[in-house]
């Protein structure tokens, strides 16, 4: 994997501008500098360079003035009576949460719950048990060849486990909360000195860490347990050193930017306006709105859909784009309309991608990545954003199509801004979302998620799967056909691949081979070889019809171009799946459909099956009986970061010319055809 990545940065190299590429140098040099800078900086940062950074007498008077400043979140006390009148049940939620974060007791990325003992272990995988050692980040090795997830120590030193701790302090104004805030804050700064240890190995987590200790400032500000100048010291010097690496260690393209870059921007804004005054932070506030404002329309479509192909990372990106924003607002400052639109757009879609109840499909990769979680839904639920975004923007479709907990809005903009969300919510209809690649099939009952869009992150790769065609299926509120989802990155390459195969979606396979091709050494990259052709999308009363195709197999040597369409039938709640084959000569075809956890299926006649959940039974018949095998197995559905649950994958499986196409049908028992 290390000669591949050195061929691609030296084909980057000879293709890049003479300038792009004498700057790329001088920043490499100045990080290697850090090596020896580092440690020296971190030592000499202390009280009198933090009140020169900040142009503050004291650090009294700093401490006051941070205080002082708007939050774009809510941080003032709130009593548990109120919470309950706008978030029902969410008091014990909070309360149990925080007992656990104290004691030390931690649930991330698929662990279950995790005793992590009085000395928590900053750089270990408590998964697998490796440990990072204390060195400079450009001498740690990320990635090893075991089940060790470099994820689980970032994941840890985020600190989002601690907003739990922090809310129940604002309920109950217990100083036991604080002190545990404060004990952690304090053993986590001396495990892990500015740019030597795993912690500080991606820029990205020392963003993030920036939106979590801001948030944790401003509810702690004013306890006692925070009230010692030796910890607000270290705390403000920490924070501050936290601006500081992410601007020198930003990770930016002169190519193409995602996720990672837009947390390091995002959080190089929050920075700056938390410190508000001083050149660093001035200059990281200007940086980091900068490039917001130029990546939000790079990166979300028009329709509003992330270029990362990706649910859970368009929730994270929005996230991401939105914090910073309502930060400005708090000050006063403006953000302009066609910055705001493009947020509304990306809430819309999100609206329409949620199912029935609530949950959104399994697309893309997925981590557990969130700007700053502060409610207790479902990962899958982002029901939130509407609110988030709607309320602060004034945007009534978004406001009156919120439904689902108001725990989120509740905690980011208030108690009197989530009392403002209707009760009975106006959901949206069927849609299509051309730019991105979505489309969305629905009505009370039904809804079909499809996918016809690029290969993600502009057509490398990313977070995107090889599953365009492939779809998501709730019929009669029932949940039937799932996507795979992501289950793990680095942890196992094996299984990073095979979660992002084509055989782990719901799309047509031709010969066996990848729709896009990936290489087993680069596991955020594919070929864009299945670019996707939309035939036709027609949405009515009766029915809504969805034709679309991919190139994905033209590389062959004789070409094929899969073709599918999909037919939802309101008034039955029927879902057909047509699918026939353009070209030429012999092939062996392969259409695979898995069906959601829980369902079970029964064989009932040849060409039918008989799938239940729960009390429910839908019929599953197709034709060509004949020319068709039905191959019953079993697959699995990853629903969160690191869990796996059995399913059932069905697979038709035929070799032969083009010419036989399949049909499949999904519906009640009651009405499904004779």
């Amino acid at each position: 994997m290390k000669h591949r990545r050195l061929l691609q940065a030296a084909r980057w190299a000879l293709r890049a501008p003479v300038g792009t590429l004498v700057r790329r140098l001088a920043r490499e040099a100045a990080v290697e500098a850090d090596r020896f800078i580092a440690p020296r900086r971190a030592r000499r940062f202390a009280r009198e360079a933090l009140l020169r950074g900040t142009g503050s007498t004291s650090l009294t008077e700093l401490w006051e003035h941070l205080a002082a400043r708007p939050f774009y979140a809510h941080t003032s006390r709130l009593d548990p009576p109120t919470l309950e009148a706008c978030c029902p049940g969410d008091t014990e939620r909070i309360l149990a949460a925080a007992k656990d974060a104290v004691a030390h007791r931690v649930d991330l990325l698929g662990s279950g719950s995790v005793e992590l003992g009085a000395s928590i272990e900053w750089s270990r995988d408590f998964k697998s048990g490796r440990t990072w050692p204390r060195r400079f980040v450009r001498d740690l090795r990320l990635v090893y060849p075991d089940s060790s997830d470099v994820k689980v120590p970032w994941e840890l030193s985020r600190l989002q486990w601690l907003v739990p701790v922090g809310q129940a302090y604002l309920l109950t104004g217990r100083e036991e909360y604080a002190e545990a805030a404060r004990r952690l804050l304090d053993d986590w700064i001396t495990d892990n000195p500015y740019a030597q240890s795993i912690n500080w190995a991606s820029t990205m987590e020392a963003a993030m860490r920036v939106l979590s200790w801001t948030w944790l400032f401003h509810v702690f500000q004013g306890s006692r347990a925070w009230g010692d100048p030796g910890f607000r010291e270290r705390f403000l010097c920490g924070l501050f050193l936290h601006g500081d690496f992410t601007e020198r260690y930003i990770e930016h393209s002169p190519l193409v930017n995602g996720n990672h870059h837009t947390a390091n921007v995002a959080a190089l804004a929050v920075a700056g306006l938390f410190f508000g005054r001083g050149r660093d932070p001035e200059r990281w506030h200007e940086i980091g709105w900068s490039f917001l404002r130029a990546e939000l329309p790079r990166q979300a479509c028009e329709d509003g859909v992330d270029f990362e192909a990706s649910l859970a990372y368009h929730r994270f990106v929005l996230e991401l784009f939105l914090v910073p924003a309502l930060y400005r607002r708090a000050l006063g400052l403006e953000v302009p309309s066609e910055y705001s639109d493009r947020l509304g757009a990306m809430a819309r879609f999100a609206v329409s991608y949620c199912r029935i109840d609530g949950t959104s499909p399994l697309w893309g990769d997925a981590d557990d990545a969130r700007a700053l979680p502060l409610g207790g839904q479902a990962t899958t639920d982002h029901r939130y954003l509407a609110g988030l975004v709607g309320l602060p923007f004034l945007v009534p479709d978004l406001i009156e199509a919120f439904s689902g907990p108001r725990s989120e809005v509740c905690w980011l903009l208030g108690p009197e801004a989530a009392a403002r969300l209707p009760t009975s919510p106006i959901l949206p209809g069927s849609a299509a979302f051309a730019d991105g690649g979505f489309f969305v099939m629905r009505n009370e009952t039904d809804h079909v998620f499809i996918d016809c869009g690029p290969v993600g992150l502009a057509g490398r790769g990313g977070h995107g799967h090889n599953d365009c065609l492939s779809f998501d299926a709730v019929l009669d509120g029932v949940h039937l056909v799932t996507d795979c989802g992501c289950f793990l990155y680095t942890a196992s390459l094996a299984e990073r691949h095979r979660f992002r195969s084509s055989q782990a979606h719901n799309s047509p396979i031709v010969d066996g081979e990848e729709m896009n091709r990936l290489d087993p050494d680069l596991p955020w990259s594919l070929e864009y070889d299945a670019v996707p052709e939309l035939r036709r999308f027609e949405t009515g009363a009766e029915r809504d019809v969805f034709v679309g195709s991919h190139s994905g197999y033209h590389r062959l040597p004789s070409a094929v171009r899969p073709v599918r369409t999909l037919t939802l039938d309101h008034r039955r709640h029927r879902l057909e799946i047509l699918d026939a084959f353009e070209g030429e000569d012999h092939h062996r075809f392969e259409i695979p459909l898995h069906l959601a956890p829980g369902v079970s299926v029964a064989q009932v006649d040849e060409g039918k099956l008989s799938l239940s959940f729960a009390r429910r039974q839908f019929t599953l018949d197709w034709e060509s009986v004949t020319a068709w095998r039905l191959d019953v197995g079993e697959g699995r559905a990853s629903p969160r970061y690191g869990i796996a649950v059995p399913i059932v994958r069905l697979c038709w499986v035929r070799e032969g010319t083009v010419h036989t196409s399949l049909r499949v049908r999904i519906a009640p028992a009651m009405s499904s055809p004779g």
